[in-house]
């Protein structure tokens, strides 16, 4: 018995494989949000992700036949544009640059929790961008994209265990970051 995924874009995607132009614009606009974020939450530059993310979609077309159905189509790019990313990475070897996104808070709101909800959301992803580039590309991929400690070691091509401790590692500095963080910013309560 074949364990074949019945992908809900099937349609679109056989549509992909005879070259019809159409269709890979339909799967591009279903997939380009969700991968450009993928992207940019490794790389940690936008125009980077944005040329990882295109990249990946002219790679993906070209190899659609590769595509074997055995999980959703989804994944399969993601998996694509995760590993350019991770060899932008690789070729680049530079130290990251931080992009200071200003946060914008209402000066008035009726619901001040609501506020500080999406200035710790803010916050969160702040740091993350501040963080080295192997405890962010860790946290991302655990965190932010959902894959576990072994698909990570495969992803990565390292031990298990080493996803484990990085990961670990990774998450105590965000952890000082933010606390040190919040020490200044909530402190007007």
């Amino acid at each position: 018995m074949e364990n074949r995924y019945i992908h809900i874009h099937q349609e679109l995607i056989d549509a992909c494989r005879a070259g019809h132009r159409n269709a890979q614009y339909e799967i591009y606009k279903r997939y380009y949000k969700a991968m450009y974020n993928t992207s940019l939450r490794i790389v940690n530059n936008s125009a980077e992700a944005e040329d990882i993310m295109q990249e990946s979609f002219l790679d993906a077309f070209q190899r659609l036949d590769s595509y074997t159905g055995e999980g959703s189509f989804g994944s399969w790019l993601k998996r694509i544009v995760i590993n350019r990313s991770l060899d932008s990475l690789r070729k680049t070897k530079e130290t990251l640059s931080i992009e200071e996104n200003g946060i914008d808070l209402p000066e008035e709101q009726e619901d001040d929790h609501e506020d500080e909800t999406l200035y710790q959301v803010a916050e969160v992803k702040r740091a993350i961008s501040q963080l080295p580039g192997d405890c962010r590309v860790i946290l991302s991929l655990f965190l932010l994209e959902g894959y576990d400690h072994e698909e990570i070691s495969q992803i990565l091509n390292i031990s298990n265990q080493l996803s484990r401790t990085r990961y670990s590692r990774a998450r105590q500095k965000l952890a000082g970051m933010l606390k040190g963080n919040n020490r200044h910013a909530f402190s007007t309560n």
